[in-house]
């Protein structure tokens, strides 16, 4: 979950660098720090705080020359956010430095084996004792950086992507992976290494993607990898597609705000090229070669965490409706440790905005083995799912920054839509007209998200009303449950106002115990076969003096003379209700969050990618 930079070529080390750590806060923001071979010798500069404090910290040195640099955002695991724990992290004979993203699960094993060979440690990390030991293998054994790396790689447990800079090689930068991301950008003579391609972008599109258990070294201006097993592997380039303009602000206040306006386009991003309604055609390429596996599956199984396991909820209820068959949605850090009953017919869909969560990776490793088919969807190309899995489709959402998830929710949805769309017409439980009525709605709702957006200034202020709430109730029923769950998320994510979602039905057993003239209840009203009940479990919250905001279906007078405030959103088929209805509340977090005066975009304690368990 934390950020990696590494730099070595012609140029300035520093700026590149620190900008590198700027553009991978996301990623973790407790500490920041980096190591560069300056006029000191190799030099580690770290402070406990954001990377701009660290910028005024190096302010503090003078100028600071290198043309090699390795640089870390923290996201703290082992260890209290502060200067000691920051990485990077010298060895004990200060002539090596690491930075590490992951986590080392038998560094206490290790540690007391080095503190036995007189070993002294100055901070609480997993990272100084995998450093420590790699050097001790380097001493006291006739090899080269690279193997005592490799030597030592063989003995630990875990998972990483780390970069090492040594003093008595000053052009040289050597990294590794396991479970963690990394990646290799190309330049003309330089190499940038970073977590993942935002810090790249800006110099190069050609990148090398590391496989896990394998090494790089970057020495003479030469790439050369090789795997732990010392077999040399030819490095593929690809060639990346993002624009540096898609992370960066674009006039907006907040990441978080410029992505929820981006979802009438990245929903069209994700439909464009796969869905025709007029023509009648839905073509995912991913499923091409295990259609039948698909189609034949007797059970679909949805792992995922967070906002994307919500967007499994709602892809249950369409793939259940659409194709009739089985659905069960695991939350990916539970699905590996209950033993799951796991078959060749069944087919596993692994859910993941950054392609690296630990958790559904360990949850993929664990249905490969049983022998299920594994698709997986994400966002970012070349990441860990894509590579992990049989197949897959890619959401095509645009690099997504801010920490709480928003437009990479409804771009999962569309292609979890698309996908139970498609089996179920080809299964035969979707009558073609139905079939192509459902392709036309889908195909509408960019333009129904665009309206849903019009609606920003009145759910500003009805964030005002409430920015002060110490509580908050969200209720939904049918495919509006998740998007209940989903708002409830935001609102603690990001505002830390204590929310919780429930299916609307189930608020008379025991949540009603909750609602008094202080608490908010926010419930997704629109006019879709639950409307009936729901309105019947507004007259209830009503009855007990809560605070009603709703979200309504455009038009609806029913519910407006019962709710305190009330939301529009353009009527759509129940079916993807959710791809709207998240809008509003999505907005409303946002808003209130601002208000209160959090850091919207690095809500405390969490991180983007959780690339650890």
């Amino acid at each position: 979950m934390c950020g990696i930079v590494a730099y070595v070529g012609q140029q300035e080390a520093l700026p590149i660098v620190i900008k590198g750590l700027k553009r991978l806060e996301y990623r973790g923001y407790d500490s920041a720090g980096v190591a560069l071979m300056d006029q000191r010798g190799l030099s580690v500069y770290k402070k406990k705080g954001k990377v701009s404090q660290l910028e005024e910290h190096l302010a503090t040195f003078g100028r600071v020359e290198s043309s090699i640099g390795i640089g870390h955002t923290r996201w703290a695991t082992h260890g209290e956010p502060n200067d000691s724990n920051a990485h990077p992290h010298y060895s004990a004979s200060g002539n090596i430095a690491i930075i590490h993203n992951g986590i080392i699960e038998n560094y206490e094993v290790l540690k007391k084996d080095l503190i036995s060979k007189g070993y002294s440690f100055d901070s609480e990390t997993d990272t100084e004792v995998l450093v420590k030991f790699i050097e001790d293998i380097f001493v006291n054994n006739p090899v080269s950086l690279e193997e005592a790396l490799r030597l030592a790689l063989h003995q630990v447990v875990g998972a990483y992507a780390i970069v090492l800079m040594n003093k008595e090689e000053p052009n040289t930068l050597i990294a590794a992976r396991k479970g963690s991301p990394l990646v290799i950008g190309v330049g003309e003579d330089e190499y940038f290494l970073a977590s993942d391609a935002t810090p790249i972008i800006e110099y190069t599109n050609k990148v090398v993607y590391l496989d896990d258990y394998e090494i790089a070294v970057i020495r003479n201006n030469r790439l050369q990898i090789k795997t732990i097993q010392n077999v040399e592997t030819n490095p593929y380039i690809n060639k990346l597609e993002m624009e540096l303009e898609a992370i960066e602000k674009g006039g907006y206040e907040h990441f978080m705000l410029k992505e929820i306006y981006e979802q009438p386009k990245s929903i069209e991003d994700c439909l464009r090229g796969r869905l025709d309604a007029k023509a009648g055609r839905l073509v995912l390429g991913g499923l091409r070669d295990y259609m039948n596996k698909f189609q034949n599956a007797e059970r679909i199984i949805i792992t995922a965490c967070g906002t994307s396991w919500h967007a499994g909820l709602v892809a249950e209820y369409l793939f259940e409706e659409f194709a009739r068959v089985p659905v069960e949605v695991e939350y990916a850090s539970e699905f590996r440790y209950r033993n799951p009953v796991i078959g060749e017919k069944d087919f596993v869909i692994a859910i993941s905005q950054s392609g690296e969560t630990a958790d559904t990776l360990a949850a993929i490793e664990l249905a490969k083995s049983k022998g299920a088919t594994i698709f997986g969807v994400c966002n970012v190309v070349g990441s860990s799912i894509p590579r992990a899995t049989h197949a897959g489709s890619y959401t095509h959402a645009g690099p997504e920054i801010g920490v709480a998830s928003t437009k990479a929710f409804t771009a999962q949805i569309s292609v979890l839509a698309m996908m139970a769309l498609k089996l179920g017409y080809q299964r035969g439980t979707l009558p073609q007209s139905r079939y192509m009525e459902l392709l036309s709605e889908l195909e509408a709702i960019p333009s129904k998200v665009e309206k849903a957006l019009q609606a920003n200034d009145a759910i500003k202020y009805i964030s005002g009303e409430y920015k002060d709430v110490s509580n908050a109730l969200y209720l939904g029923r049918g495919y509006n449950f998740p998007v209940a769950l989903e708002g409830a998320l935001k609102l603690k994510e990001i505002s830390y106002i204590h929310a919780e979602g429930y299916p609307a039905a189930e608020m008379k057993h025991g949540p009603i115990a909750l609602i008094d003239e202080e608490m908010p209840v926010i419930f997704i009203a629109t006019q879709d076969s639950s409307y009936d009940k729901v309105v019947s479990n507004i007259q209830e919250v009503k009855a007990r003096k809560g605070k009603i905001i709703a979200v309504v279906t455009e038009g609806d007078t029913t519910v407006r003379e019962m709710a305190d405030h009330v939301i529009e959103i353009p009527r759509t088929h129940e079916a993807f209700n959710p791809l709207v209805s998240v809008i509003p509340l999505q907005l409303l977090s946002y808003h209130i969050a601002v208000m209160r005066g959090c850091n919207v975009d690095q809500p405390r304690n969490l991180a983007k990618s959780v690339t650890v368990e």
